[in-house]
C-alpha cells in the first residue's frame, strides 16, 4: 500500500506541469527560450603607418652669386683641357702663293665684304599627272541628256492606253565610250505595264561620248521616260 501511494504522488507531481504549463515558472522559460546575445564586433584593424622618404638634397657650390666652399676635399678634381685654336689665315697664306701679292688674303679678292654665295638652284618643274580614271563615271541625268543624238519615243502600250494608266519609268544605264547604252536596269516606275516598252526604246538611243582629259570614258547616268495620254 505504501508503495502504491508513493507511485502515485510521484505520477501526480509529474503529471501535473504536464497538464496545467500556466503553473511552471515563467522567468526559467524565458531564459532557457531566449537566445545569447551575439558577441561583439572585432575592433578596427589599427591605421597603416606612413612611410616618409627621405630626400637628400645635394649641396650646391653656388648660391646665387657666391661661392661656397666644399664641406669635403674631393678625392679626385676633374682638369678641362681646352684644344688650341686654329692658325689664323689672316694676312695671306703661310710661304705665299705663286703669282700673288703681298697682303693678300687667301679668296684673292681684297673687299671688306668677302666673295657672294653662290646662287642657289633653280627649284625642279613639277609635272602634273593625270589621274587614270578607272569605271565608269557617274553623271546626272540632265546633263547626259542634252547630248543625246538619237532618240526614239516609246510606243504607248495598249493595255496601260486603254486602262487610262500614264506615269513615268526610271531606268539606271551606262553609256558606253561609244555612245551606246549598256547595262539598262529598272529603278522605279509608276506600273509594270510601261516598263518593257520603255527599256525596248531606250536601248536604242545614242549619245556623244563623254570625255575626260581627252578621252572617252563610260558614264552611269538615270533616264527617266515619261508616258502621257494625248
Amino acid at each position: 500500500m505504501s508503495f502504491a501511494l508513493e507511485f502515485l504522488a510521484v505520477g501526480v507531481m509529474i503529471l501535473i506541469p504536464l497538464i496545467w504549463t500556466e503553473a511552471l515558472p515563467k522567468a526559467s522559460l524565458v531564459n532557457m527560450l531566449t537566445a545569447p546575445a551575439p558577441p561583439p564586433p572585432p575592433p578596427p584593424p589599427p591605421p597603416p603607418v606612413q612611410q616618409i622618404k627621405v630626400v637628400h638634397v645635394a649641396p650646391r657650390q653656388f648660391n646665387g652669386q657666391t661661392l661656397q666652399a666644399p664641406r669635403e676635399i674631393p678625392k679626385q678634381v676633374a682638369v678641362i683641357v681646352e684644344d688650341a685654336l686654329p692658325p689664323s689665315t689672316i694676312g695671306g697664306v703661310p710661304g705665299g702663293v705663286p703669282g700673288g701679292i703681298p697682303g693678300g688674303v687667301p679668296t684673292g679678292i681684297v673687299s671688306s665684304i668677302g666673295a657672294a654665295p653662290p646662287p642657289p638652284p633653280p627649284p625642279p618643274k613639277v609635272e602634273a599627272v593625270k589621274p587614270k580614271q578607272d569605271g565608269p563615271v557617274k553623271i546626272g541625268g540632265a546633263v547626259q541628256a542634252a547630248k543625246l543624238v538619237k532618240k526614239v519615243t516609246p510606243t504607248y502600250p495598249p493595255i496601260a492606253k486603254q486602262a487610262r494608266i500614264q506615269g513615268t519609268v526610271l531606268l539606271q544605264a551606262i553609256i558606253g565610250k561609244d555612245g551606246t547604252v549598256q547595262n539598262l536596269k529598272l529603278v522605279s516606275s509608276t506600273s509594270p505595264l510601261l516598263v518593257q516598252n520603255a527599256m525596248d526604246a531606250v536601248k536604242q538611243w545614242v549619245y556623244q561620248p563623254t570625255l575626260l582629259n581627252n578621252e572617252p570614258v563610260d558614264v552611269i547616268t538615270e533616264i527617266t521616260v515619261n508616258f502621257t495620254l494625248q
